[in-house]
């Protein structure tokens, strides 16, 4: 794909707004909006006790964004923005979508709310479902699988980040039907910043420093989301064992996938297969040797990695759980549904 680099103006500027602009991921997208040529960044909101300028938040933005982060106000929102950029947490977005949706805003939604199909399946790993037609109506955002679902939707539910690097790294076998879809296994490696800025004390600096450690055994909520998707390239039901640990670095994906092939395949065969999946995806690039978390950092890229070994087939990804996990991969979201190149503020 190739960047359009000309900068609109006025009324054709994608206007956005960020719910929940204090945190992590809500920097993440105001950097990305600030060199983005055809998005202009209009509302930013967050808890009452979390406003102020955004500048005396996040010191880097100094001399480069001067906005005031507000109490949210949605009749000042929904005159301000064409987009909703909803980095809450989980159970708390719902109650904000609806309202947003009726007031004529677009949302890309970073929670798990409007993610997981299945309302029970749902429930079972959150809380009670309160926005069960437009859960139905939503988009899930994984652009190089969904992109045809994504255009022209109202509503995208941002994937998980462990989701994302997962599913891109095993996507091209499950496709072709290369590979068993049952006894999958994925292990994932991520940073210290998948907690978010209020951690646990698990992901304390003293704990954590020159440390690794799993967490969630059997229960992590990303789990049914990496099923469900696995399912749907597939095109039938996946059984999939998913296991996350945190290691001390500060951000990106490392994801181990582990499937059995139904055929004896080759590198070569799989470098092909990879290549031509691909081959038009402007943030995946498929490389010759172990990928590394430093190669995508603070990037929307993912790099991917397949290789043979003990029989099994090995898939290894590595993304910016920050960015490919979830601002970048937002705004790559919301380029598509307002009919922009994919790639403006990413590439």
């Amino acid at each position: 794909m190739k960047l359009k680099r000309t900068k609109l103006k006025g009324s054709d500027m994608v206007k956005v707004a960020i719910i929940g602009a204090s945190g992590y991921t809500g920097v993440e997208s105001i950097e990305i909006l600030l060199r983005h040529p055809a998005a202009e960044l209009t509302y930013l909101t967050a808890l009452p006790d979390e406003c102020g300028h955004v500048a005396d938040t996040f010191k880097q933005l100094v001399g480069r964004c001067d906005m005031e982060i507000e109490p949210l106000d949605l009749d000042v929102l929904s005159k301000k923005a064409d987009v909703a950029l909803c980095c809450l947490p989980h159970k708390v977005s719902m109650g904000f979508v609806p309202k947003l949706l009726a007031a004529g805003v677009k949302v890309i939604d970073f929670s798990a709310d409007y993610r997981i199909k299945d309302r029970a399946v749902y429930e079972k790993y959150y809380q009670e479902h309160t926005d069960v037609a437009n859960l139905a109506k939503a988009a899930f955002g994984l652009p190089e699988l969904f992109r045809d679902k994504i255009k022209g939707a109202e509503l995208v539910a941002n994937p998980g980040c462990y989701p994302t690097g997962a599913a891109l790294a095993v996507a091209p076998l499950l496709k072709a039907g290369l590979i068993e879809t049952k006894g999958i296994i994925v292990h994932s490696v991520t940073g210290v910043s998948g907690g978010g800025k209020n951690p646990t004390p698990v992901f304390h600096y003293p704990n954590m420093n020159e440390n690794i450690l799993p967490y969630g055994i059997g229960v992590h909520r990303h789990g049914p989301e990496i099923k469900q998707i696995m399912s749907d390239v597939a095109g039938e039901d996946v059984e999939v064992l998913f296991q996350p640990c945190v290691g001390a670095f500060d951000r990106g994906i490392l994801s181990t996938v582990y499937s059995d092939p139904k055929k004896e395949l080759t590198q070569s065969e799989l470098g092909e297969l990879y290549n031509e999946f691909y081959k038009d995806e402007p943030f995946v690039q498929v490389v010759k040797s172990a990928p590394a978390v430093k190669h995508v950092a603070k990037s929307n890229y993912c790099h991917v990695f397949p290789t043979v070994a003990g029989g099994k087939v090995i898939c290894f990804s590595v993304i910016d759980n920050l960015i490919k996990g979830a601002s970048g991969q937002a705004i790559q979201n919301m380029n598509i549904i307002c009919g922009l190149d994919e790639t403006l503020g990413l590439a």
